[in-house]
């Protein structure tokens, strides 16, 4: 799947599971996937299924968030039992965050979405295949690397963006390039370097910023008072953040001047770029801007600007914190079953 040209893009909610289902489905001698949260039932048997039909597979997962959640137990079971080749993450960063996959050493898939479920159905997301052999060996050698506990030099020159490394100088870096409009699609907006970045493109060069993240109640108790602050100086400045309705936000992309984008795992948070293994790619394929532009418009359409004054977000809360209890208990009041 996905071999005619270069690159492709999968879009979620919009192209399901069946991109990465078909491919772990179709590959004919190999595949090494490295993912921060893998509990998708569908996926953790497809992996089986390869294995069990004489596919070298490697599956290294992150063996806890630093809240101590351990979403990946089950899928190390499953795949211990199986006999399928499951290693931790490499130890020398507390966080693997990256989301990635090589099939037969010929094709790499790049990726903002974890294999959950939800990352299938409810969440904007975005995954890049490519088929370019440089693009792909790099990707490969960072996994030989991580399986094998040695060190990762990427090299010099490269489309791809590590962390740790020199993702945050190559995002400000990006942005500095944007010479009309930037479309953002981030979660949170806590990096002091990329904020100021973000508003020198606006103050200074006159670039118009169209800026969507999470709505304050989806950031998680320890972001919340980095996360608001973040979205109050951009606010601040000129760049007013819009929420997205009826998608939960988890991209991670960057558009600069409807010509090149730049996707990622990694979030505009410092322990992303400065303690966690995360990865980016920069493309410019015109079909596929093309494409994320058309998706960036209709989801621009369909947000509404932030109320980031202090009763706005207190309501934000509240009408969250109302809406799950509700579902909690279903309309007759009493306690799902």
């Amino acid at each position: 799947m996905f071999e005619d040209v270069v690159h492709h893009l999968i879009v979620q909610p919009d192209d399901g599971i069946d991109p990465i289902l078909k491919t772990l489905d179709g590959a004919k001698k190999s595949l090494d996937i490295k993912m921060f949260q893998f509990t998708d039932p569908i996926l953790i048997q497809a992996v089986v299924h390869a294995h069990k039909r004489g596919i070298k597979v490697r599956v290294m997962l992150n063996p806890s968030r630093f809240t101590g959640e351990h979403d990946n137990d089950e899928a190390f079971k499953v795949f211990k039992d199986a006999k399928v080749p499951v290693e931790e993450t490499n130890p020398k960063y507390p966080i693997t965050h990256e989301k990635s996959m090589v099939v037969d050493g010929k094709q790499a898939f790049i990726m903002s979405l974890n294999w959950a479920p939800k990352y299938f159905g409810e969440t904007r997301d975005y995954g890049l295949v490519t088929n370019d052999p440089v693009e792909v060996a790099e990707v490969a050698a960072c996994f030989e690397a991580d399986w094998t506990r040695t060190d990762f030099t990427p090299p010099l020159v490269s489309n791809l963006i590590w962390s740790v490394g020199k993702a945050r100088e190559e995002v400000i870096h990006f942005l500095g390039s944007a010479e009309k409009n930037l479309y953002i699609q981030h979660e949170k907006y806590v990096d002091t370097p990329v904020i100021e970045a973000l508003v020198h493109a606006k103050m200074k060069k006159g670039v118009k910023v169209h800026a969507m993240a999470l709505p304050v109640h989806s950031l998680r108790d320890f972001y919340r008072l980095d996360g608001i602050a973040g979205l109050r100086l951009l606010e601040d400045l000129g760049i007013r953040a819009h929420k997205l309705h009826g998608t939960h936000l988890h991209a991670k992309l960057i558009l600069a001047d409807k010509k090149r984008a730049l996707l990622s795992s990694f979030n505009i948070y410092p322990k992303c770029f400065n303690e966690r293994r995360e990865l980016g790619i920069r493309f410019d394929d015109p079909h596929l801007i093309k494409r994320l532009v058309e998706i960036f418009e209709k989801d621009w359409e369909n947000s509404k600007p932030m109320d980031l004054t202090d009763e706005g977000i207190k309501a934000d809360v509240e009408k969250s914190a109302a809406k799950k209890l509700a579902e909690d208990h279903g309309e007759s009041g009493s306690p799902k079953s």
